[in-house]
C-alpha cells in the first residue's frame, strides 16, 4: 500500500486499487482534500491494524492468555498481556503503512525519530484503552451476551455460556470502543507532531 517512498535521491511508486475511491471521495473537499485523503488513508491503515490487533486477542485468548483459568477466576493480567501484544503487533503495521501510503512526503524526519513520535502517541492511546477494557470487559460481556447469545445457538443449539465466554465477548465489545475513540486521536495527534511537516494542502 502506498504511493511513494523516498530512498534518497530515487522514489519508489507503488500503485494501489484503493487510492481511486480515496481519490475520488477526497477530491469533493477542495481546499480539504489532501486532508481528507490522509485521514481516509489513516482508516484504511486503521482497519488493517485492527485486524492484526483483534486477530492477535482472539488467538492469544483462545490458545495460551485465556481470560479466564478452569476455576472461572478472571486473569486480568492474561487481559492485559494479550491486548498488549496484539497493541505492539498493530502499532508496527499501522507506522509502516502510515509512513509509506499516508504520509509518503513526511521524510525531514529519520524513520527512527517519527517512529519515536509515533510510538508516544500510540502509547497514550494504549494506556487509555487498557484501562477502558480492563475496567469494563467483564461488564460489557454480561450485558451484551443476552444479545449475542441467541444468535449463537443459531449455530449451538443448547449452549450456555460460560464466564469465559462473557469475558472474551467483553474484550472485543471494549476494544471495537477503544480503537474507534484511539484511531481519532492517532490521527489528530500524529497529523499535529509526528507529521506535520507535510502541507496541508
Amino acid at each position: 500500500m502506498g504511493q511513494s517512498n523516498a530512498l534518497g535521491s530515487r522514489s519508489i511508486v507503488i500503485k494501489n486499487p484503493l487510492d481511486i475511491p480515496i481519490l475520488a471521495i477526497a477530491s469533493r473537499f477542495g481546499d480539504k482534500s489532501k486532508e481528507v485523503e490522509r485521514f481516509l488513508k489513516f482508516v484504511v491503515v486503521g482497519v488493517i491494524g485492527f485486524i492484526v490487533d483483534f486477530g492477535t486477542v482472539t488467538i492469544l485468548q483462545a490458545t495460551i492468555l485465556p481470560p479466564t483459568n478452569k476455576l472461572g477466576e478472571r486473569l486480568i493480567f492474561n487481559v492485559i498481556l494479550a491486548t498488549s501484544i496484539a497493541f505492539i503487533a498493530a502499532l508496527i503495521s499501522n507506522f509502516t503503512w502510515n509512513r509509506i501510503w499516508t504520509y509518503p512526503d513526511s521524510r525531514s524526519r529519520s524513520a527512527r525519530h517519527q517512529l519515536f513520535l509515533f510510538g508516544f502517541i500510540s502509547m497514550v492511546g494504549y494506556l487509555a484503552r487498557t484501562i477502558w477494557i480492563t475496567t469494563s470487559y467483564h461488564l460489557l460481556g454480561v450485558l451484551f451476551m443476552p444479545v449475542v447469545l441467541p444468535v449463537v445457538r443459531l449455530f449451538r443449539t443448547g449452549y450456555v455460556p460460560t464466564l469465559a465466554a462473557d469475558d472474551k465477548l467483553g474484550t472485543m465489545i471494549a476494544m471495537v470502543v477503544g480503537v474507534v475513540v484511539v484511531t481519532f486521536w492517532n490521527f489528530f495527534a500524529n497529523r499535529r507532531w509526528t507529521y506535520n511537516d507535510v502541507d496541508s494542502k
